[in-house]
């Protein structure tokens, strides 16, 4: 009962992922995409009409692999470093995902330009197969035009752990030891599926203002505007 209604509600305030299933033909595509970059520990030559949140999806979901975005196209190894969780414990480790969707923000989001604080999320619901986003910017953030092209890294999922054992929680998985990629893939600001999703929130304001309020900002212009 307790999760359905934190689906109910996570429903109300954010949006979900879209629904996927794989055709025949997006599966063979992958399955040799995949092959191809995982043998030869590259960046993918990604030359297909499948959108590119499918293909990293799939291969999350099918694959003992994770992803994690960054601005940063060229790390051939990523080290530890001291962060903080989604429930604001430190912890030093290598961050990543197993969403298809959320690391992409991450890529094409230029923080250089951020101006304040930036907030999103990427959350599960025990038992449900739905999963939900937001996105918000600041007013002067997103002034800057704040995207740029970056890189999704496939990371070998071993050394990863999921950190939360809460009913409600972010897809955020850990490593305490460095990892090496598997292989790489270049995103565009136009490859993150929310790009027209992204709200505003004043600096000073509380969470829960811009929890509540984010479906009417990106549904209402005058909304988007403060």
């Amino acid at each position: 009962m307790v999760n359905k209604l934190a689906s109910m509600l996570l429903g109300m305030l954010f949006y979900r992922a879209p629904y996927l299933s794989f055709s025949s033909e997006e599966i063979e595509v992958f399955e040799n995409i995949y092959a191809e970059a995982a043998s030869s520990h590259s960046e993918i030559g990604y030359d297909c009409r499948f959108p590119k949140y499918r293909f990293l999806q799939y291969i999350s979901e099918t694959k003992p692999v994770i992803l994690h975005g960054s601005n940063n196209k060229s790390i051939l190894e990523f080290e530890t470093r001291r962060q903080t969780l989604f429930n604001g414990q430190y912890v030093e480790a290598v961050f990543a995902t197993k969403d298809g969707i959320w690391p992409v923000f991450y890529a094409v989001f230029d923080r250089s330009k951020l101006s304040g604080n930036f907030r999103n999320a990427c959350l599960n619901v025990r038992n449900d197969k739905h999963t939900y986003y937001f996105f918000s910017l600041t007013p002067e953030t997103k002034m800057k035009n704040p995207w740029q092209d970056g890189m999704v890294y496939l990371l070998p999922q071993e050394s990863f752990e999921n950190v939360s054992d809460s009913i409600v929680f972010f897809d955020e998985w850990v490593s305490k030891t460095p990892v090496k990629p598997i292989a790489k893939i270049a995103v565009t600001p136009q490859d993150f599926y929310f790009i027209n999703k992204v709200s505003r929130h004043k600096a000073t304001e509380s969470i829960m203002a811009t929890w509540f309020l984010y479906k009417l900002r990106t549904r209402v212009g005058k909304f988007t505007k403060k």
